[in-house]
């Protein structure tokens, strides 16, 4: 059995991105769900690690905090960006003594495979240096290899250095590199300025070490490098092309693939079918069976087997099986909808919970609330939750219904098998088993108009209007 030497990773993070014209540093850019970074990280499954430096400069703190969630990460500050020799001789101290290999990798270059590294890893084995290549029909901009008839490396140049016979050759180093640490550890002193940047480079390095040989990547697209905006969406286009693919070939039906977008980070149950319009962002998961859109967003939530959801957006929520969601259902704020819910049309639902087989179909806005079983609320219900300073809960028993246009001022509990009468405002609590009406008594005044006043004989054999008042309520 051939033991692997043990493998170091280091990560090129240091850099502002000033084409990217933001204050955020480039690697935290958002692609697809993930930064630029974690999908260089996501590139590493697979590999066995021994240690994994991120170098870091311009927003240091920044990149630090968003990859806090990883603590196996090593960070070094590179105070001055100098290069990318420069960017790696900040590793010398902390490596003082390793004896295995260091894969060397861009953090805006989000587009490689795990496959990719890992075949690199394999090729290396024996060699002093092994880089990632690519051959381009277009090349501008990339520095050029040059290798001899075995792929023995013979010298690098960047595009800006080239002369324009050198410019023709269209292999191009991909940023990608994998060193003999030993090796690499006595070459880095030896870096020089000499170059039209007046920089440290790392491609320097292979004119002291042998053997260094090239390995052309499969998909030439996978070294695209992010500088900005636009190359940012055209990475965004090969991902979603990627994941599309993925899920096709597992059994998601997408009718119109050009006009949904899905995160990488989405999980997606098979015979799904997802309508046109529709995007699926964050830490989503689809069940089996469900139909999803057209025109819906949903964002880091979880949908049971067989849900419906049309033109709806569903944010940080949850949601049973066999529930049907929209048109225009708004789900926000950590919602929980149990089974076989019907939520319908204009109904917003934020921070409540929902029994199993409750039902909320029409003009309705939930907030604050936790809803038993079997419940229906009629249109135009509202849960009245904020006072103007606090935000207060509604609780609803099971089997209770609401009528149209009822308010309930929160707090207030309503218990099991309660009838609300249409219209009213509720402000106190109502026992199970109950019939609550709370609404002014009807007046009607013939002969009344707008314009010209009451008639002579308005109000003759009915209720008066101050009598009304005095009588708010109907007494059962």
């Amino acid at each position: 059995m051939i033991t692997q030497p043990p493998l170091a990773i280091a990560i090129l993070a240091a850099g502002k991105g000033t084409r990217m014209r933001s204050s955020l540093p480039k690697v935290l850019h958002p692609l697809g769900g993930r930064s630029l970074l974690e999908w260089v990280l996501q590139s590493l499954r697979g590999l066995a690690i021994d240690r994994k430096f991120v170098i870091v400069g311009y927003g240091a703190d920044q990149v630090k905090q968003a990859a806090a969630s990883d603590p196996s990460l090593e960070f070094v500050l590179q105070a001055e960006q100098l290069g990318t020799g420069h960017a790696v001789q900040q590793l010398l101290p902390h490596l003082q003594g390793f004896e295995g290999d260091l894969l060397v990798l861009n953090g805006d270059v989000p587009l490689l495979r795990a496959e990719t590294l890992q075949h690199l890893v394999e090729r290396h084995r024996g060699n002093a240096a092994t880089l990632l290549t690519a051959r381009l029909a277009n090349p501008g901009g990339y520095g050029r290899v040059f290798c001899d008839a075995k792929d023995q490396l013979t010298q690098i140049i960047e595009d800006r250095d080239c002369s324009p016979e050198q410019k023709q050759n269209n292999r191009v180093n991909a940023g990608v590199y994998c060193f003999h640490w030993p090796a690499l550890e006595q070459a880095l002193p030896k870096l020089s300025t000499n170059n039209d940047q007046q920089e440290y480079y790392l491609t320097e390095v292979v004119d002291y070490l042998s053997p260094a040989i090239a390995v052309d990547v499969a998909d030439a697209g996978e070294i695209l490098g992010i500088n900005n905006r636009k190359q940012l969406a055209g990475a965004y286009g090969v991902l979603q092309r990627r994941c599309k693919d993925a899920l096709m070939e597992a059994g998601v039906t997408l009718v119109d693939p050009d006009s949904i977008t899905i995160d990488d980070t989405v999980e997606i149950g098979p015979e799904v079918i997802i309508e046109p319009q529709t995007h699926l962002r964050g830490q989503t998961k689809i069940g089996a069976g469900c139909r999803i859109g057209p025109g819906s967003l949903i964002e880091n939530s979880t949908l049971g087997e067989g849900v419906t959801a049309l033109y709806s957006v569903i944010l940080d929520s949850r949601v049973g099986d066999h529930c049907r969601i929209g048109p225009y259902t708004h789900l926000r704020g950590q919602a929980v909808v149990g089974d076989r819910c019907r939520l319908g049309n204009f109904v917003e639902i934020k921070k409540s919970s929902l029994g199993n087989g409750t039902n909320v179909s029409h003009l309705s806005y939930i907030g604050d609330a936790a809803l038993g079983e079997q419940v229906n609320i009629g249109a135009g219900t509202i849960t009245a939750n904020y006072d103007g300073v606090n935000k207060h809960k509604t609780v609803i028993g099971d089997r209770s219904k609401t009528g149209s246009n009822s308010v309930l001022v929160a707090p207030i509990t309503i218990g099991s098998d309660v009838t609300i009468g249409a219209g009213s405002t509720l402000t106190q609590d109502v026992p199970s088993q109950s019939l609550a009406v709370a609404r002014s008594r009807q007046v009607v005044k013939p002969g009344w108009h707008a314009k010209t006043g009451p008639s002579p004989n308005a109000g003759l054999g009915t209720e008066s209007s101050e009598s009304a008042a005095n009588n708010p309520e109907v007494k059962l």
